[in-house]
């Protein structure tokens, strides 16, 4: 789509091929529907009064299965994304692309077909550089544009694949850019015990799904609070995990020092705070919480 199409009759295009969308702020990316990227349609009817009522809307496109399409945003913000991106492309882990567009602010979507019948979070790469949108994500479309420094700066197509496209491996290129640490060394002596199940809570939390993930830290933290690991040493095991689950460093700090002082108040004879998670006793030998092997 040539980046210099009225907004309304782009949006309409969009629609009519099948690619569901949403309005945007006009030179910016905020949704203006209450429910953001979850009301984008291709019913032309609706898309047309939107861009009636708000011509010079941006173009938001969710990603993922929504729309089959996911992008690899390349940022310019702070880290350079480029340099990343760079060493990506040089291990092969970014082939396959259908289309690059230039952001606004110089730096580059790339979109790729989504994969068919598996779920593809999104997810960010922060000290890469690199966003990911997949599902439950969405990206500002061509010929949207932002306001920057007073000025109208489109998004930008400038190239189109010669050859046939193909699927992400969005894990494979996440572990490229956000390696998991290495493990720690194991304790021997009286420590030893609530190390060795940090490392099965911290596997358990790796694999808790949007909904769930603050509230499993919170039992996982608990449970090792219980068990007399320091919490440092346990904001050092679940940290890792409880990122590649989705939580921000924030929310998981001050989920697991809460943790800490939820079991500090608890009597030294109650189960702790981990039971309001389904834990029934504070000890290693307790049954592990439904998923957790």
């Amino acid at each position: 789509m040539d980046a210099s199409w009225p907004l309304p009759e782009a949006a309409v295009l969009f629609a009519r091929a099948g690619v569901p969308v949403f309005p945007c702020a006009p030179g910016g990316k905020q949704p203006i529907t209450r429910r953001g990227f979850h009301d984008a349609t291709t019913d032309v009817a609706q898309v047309e009064a939107w861009w009636a009522r708000f011509p010079a809307a941006n173009i938001g496109m969710p990603t993922g299965a929504a729309s089959g399409v996911v992008v690899v945003d390349v940022d310019v913000h702070g880290v350079n994304g480029y340099d990343a991106f760079t060493r990506a492309r040089r291990a092969g882990l970014v082939d396959g692309w259908e289309t690059l567009v230039r952001s606004p602010t110089g730096g580059l979507h790339i979109y790729y077909p989504a994969a068919p019948g598996g779920e593809q979070p999104s997810w960010q790469a922060g000290k890469a550089g690199i966003d990911f949108r997949g599902d439950r994500g969405y990206i500002i479309v061509p010929p949207s544009r932002r306001r920057i420094d007073g000025q109208h700066v489109l998004y930008n197509p400038t190239a189109f694949a010669p050859t046939d496209s193909r699927t992400l491996e969005a894990g494979r290129l996440r572990d490229f850019l956000d390696p998991k640490p290495p493990p720690r060394p194991r304790r021997t002596g009286p420590t030893a015990a609530p190390e060795a199940m940090a490392d099965r809570l911290a596997a358990w939390v790796a694999r808790r799904q949007e909904g769930e993930r603050n509230a499993g830290l919170f039992w996982a933290a608990c449970k090792l609070a219980e068990n007399g690991l320091p919490r440092d040493d346990a904001l050092d095991v679940l940290q890792a995990a409880a990122a590649h689950a989705g939580l921000g460093e924030r929310e998981i700090t001050t989920t697991v020092r809460s943790a800490y002082r939820a079991v500090g108040t608890a009597p030294p004879t109650a189960t702790g705070a981990g039971s309001r998670f389904g834990a029934s006793r504070p000890v290693v030998r307790a049954a592990p919480a439904r998923g957790l092997g």
